[in-house]
């Protein structure tokens, strides 16, 4: 196992524009999954690409195990990758495709069988090893490519979006077996995705990064709970963070905060809303509403409510919600950062 440091890591493509990635100072923990959150064109592949050696960063440092590797080649790093599309080779089997870094490491060839078998054993694998690629299904070609990336028994893993050539259900299920199989490896890892259900399931602290920079690092606890600014807050969370102007700051809350008034118990700011719509989730139903107060009228508001609770409303009802004071967060407007709590004059 190693750690993974990045010291003020920059990559610019086009001189005089911005970088796509801006720097970055990260440094992970030994044994930690550490999953790059970020929409698409944030910097996340590239970011995981120059840690890799697939690029050369514009300025910084890039150390794995306190060794400066900034202009190593990527064999010469003690990392293994695995991509998003797997890169198998269709006419070798599977056995072969797990032992080719072996044999293009010049492992002695009497000690592949051992090594495979162990990968293979790792991931559940060990019966398609006389396998080709086009004989198995997506979830097995993923595991395949793992095992091929830990027969190597690297310091350090690099994934890039591995499961997204899954389906839905594959996916879930994917999730748990790469959760379970870091747990017994303790590998460092580092995992790239746009898929927040991925970060949050998976990670033990998620870096989300926004337009090349660091927006926030944190246990997905963090940064769902206490985001570090707006693009966080309203990036996380299926409906994102509701945000309401007010005055010169923006008050940020949850839409599973906000609740029919009868619900919230202690301190809470009551809000009178106006529902323009109601989605059945099964599981849930999504209310949207507009604020109906003077001050803050016509500001849009989404609820999140279990199905299990029957609202009682239609669009164009007036309807009593309230947020309890300790789910409340103050972002300034102009910098969009996090700031203080202050009281607030809702009427």
């Amino acid at each position: 196992m190693a750690v993974v440091e990045t010291k003020d890591l920059t990559k610019v493509f086009t001189p005089g524009e911005r970088g796509a990635v801006n720097d970055v100072n990260l440094l992970t923990r030994e044994g930690e999954f550490m999953v790059f959150l970020g929409p698409s064109g944030s910097g996340k592949t590239t970011l995981l690409r120059m840690i890799a050696g697939l690029e050369d960063p514009t300025a910084g440092e890039i150390l794995i195990g306190g060794r400066v590797v900034t202009h190593l080649a990527p064999r010469d790093r003690g990392i293994a990758m695995v991509f998003q599309s797997y890169a198998l080779y269709p006419h070798l089997s599977v056995y072969k495709n797990i032992s080719f870094p072996l044999r293009a490491q010049g492992v002695p060839k009497e000690e592949h069988r051992g090594k495979v078998e162990w990968a293979a054993g790792l991931l559940g694998i060990g019966e398609l090893l006389e396998r080709k690629p086009r004989e198995l299904s997506g979830g097995e070609r993923q595991r395949v490519a793992l095992a091929r990336a830990i027969v190597r028994e690297p310091t350090v893993f690099l994934l890039d979006e591995p499961l997204s050539n899954l389906d839905a259900k594959l996916r879930a299920s994917a999730r748990e077996e790469l959760t379970e199989f870091h747990d017994r490896v303790g590998t460092t890892t580092i995992y790239v995705t746009h898929d927040q259900i991925e970060a949050m399931a998976m990670g033990d602290r998620i870096v989300v990064l926004h337009e090349g920079f660091v927006r926030q690092v944190g246990s997905p606890r963090e940064v769902y709970d206490d985001p570090a600014d707006t693009f966080v807050a309203t990036f996380l969370g299926s409906p994102p963070m509701n945000l309401v102007d007010h005055g010169d700051v923006l008050v940020g809350f949850r839409p599973e905060h906000l609740l029919p008034r009868s619900l919230v118990e202690g301190q809470a700011v009551e809000i009178g809303l106006r529902v323009t719509g109601i989605e059945y989730l099964g599981s849930e139903r999504i209310l949207y509403a507009l604020i109906d107060r003077d001050r803050f009228a016509e500001q849009r508001v989404v609820a999140k409510l279990p199905a299990t609770y029957d609202v009682g409303a239609a669009g164009g009802d007036a309807v009593d919600f309230a947020v309890a004071e300790r789910h409340l967060r103050f972002f300034d407007k102009t910098s969009e950062k996090r700031t203080g709590a202050r009281a607030l004059e809702w009427a």
